[in-house]
């Protein structure tokens, strides 16, 4: 079916966007590997995989429209170099793909795609629940100190 190509340019961005976060959540999930904190290394590596569904979704709406899915352009990352900047990196890029979402979900309403309007707004709740994770980690590091915090993220800490 043919799409509308402002939409399809719209669903290409979001694509680079998840493309990008991806890429970024893998290397800040492997650098706290590298750490031993084994506990958000997991974590973060669960957060790339949603990425990468999301991504997976968006290349299949835009074959569906039977439009080209850039999968070459990405953003620039903001890696982190410790934890609490990689969380913060992390937060605030979930921050701009809830507004990434929320724009595109107006442009797929305006142009009566309830399909795509679903779609994008069962990603946007997942990039919430992202951002409400980095939030819980930016407070328990505020709450118990970064030294504690860090502790409980080794594969030995109890959890």
């Amino acid at each position: 079916m043919k799409g509308n190509d402002k939409l399809v340019a719209v669903l290409n961005q979001l694509l680079a966007d998840e493309l990008t976060a991806i890429s970024q959540y893998m290397v800040h999930s492997e650098m706290c590997a590298n750490w031993g904190y084994e506990k958000l290394h997991r974590a973060i590596e669960r957060q790339a995989m949603d990425e990468m569904h999301h991504a997976e979704w968006l290349i299949q709406r835009i074959i569906f429209f039977e439009g080209a899915p850039i999968v070459t352009k990405l953003n620039s990352m903001k890696i982190g170099k410790s934890v609490l900047e990689m969380v913060t990196t992390d937060q605030a890029s979930e921050l701009d793909a809830i507004h990434a979402y929320n724009v595109a979900i107006r442009l797929a309403q305006e142009l009566d795609d309830q399909a795509t309007a679903e779609l994008l707004r069962k990603i946007l709740l997942m990039e919430e629940g992202h951002v409400d994770w980095a939030e819980q980690q930016s407070d328990q590091i505020e709450q118990m100190g970064l030294a504690n915090y860090l502790a409980n993220q080794t594969a030995g800490a109890a959890g």
